[in-house]
């Protein structure tokens, strides 16, 4: 026996049934295909579930929103607090260096004002030494 295809279909194939069991294959075969065709009704989402879930959704989206305030502005205070202990350790290390720099020029002067004194003498010595000659 053919499966009907539509409602017209079913009504005509249950009266051209020879006995009440072949209405009943029929019959049984139309809810089969009809369960086919639709899904579970506990699977069916109902505007009120939809609704609920949006709502579920929407707090969780708010409760995001905040936790990333919260943490974005966790973030920007401790980067402040980086940018200042660096120019903290800059600042030291600039005075630190000026002063070894400072220190190091000091050398320098001794030595080259040694080095020049030693050369006075040694033309001094030289200039003796032509005219005791």
């Amino acid at each position: 026996m053919t499966q009907p295809a539509s409602v017209i279909d079913l009504y005509d194939s249950l009266l051209a049934a020879e006995d009440e069991r072949a209405r009943a294959r029929i019959i049984a075969g139309a809810f089969e295909r009809l369960e086919d065709r639709y899904p579970e009704l506990k699977d069916l989402a109902t505007a009120s579930g939809v609704r609920e879930s949006e709502l579920r959704l929407q707090k969780e989206i708010e409760q995001l929103r905040l936790r990333i305030e919260e943490v974005r502005s966790d973030l920007t205070r401790e980067i402040e607090q980086v940018r200042a202990d660096l120019s903290k350790d800059i600042e030291r290390l600039r005075a630190e260096t000026s002063k070894e720099i400072a220190a190091g020029n000091q050398k320098i002067l001794r030595w080259t004002t040694g080095l020049l004194f030693a050369q006075l003498v040694a033309i001094i010595a030289v200039i003796f030494g032509v005219a005791l000659m």
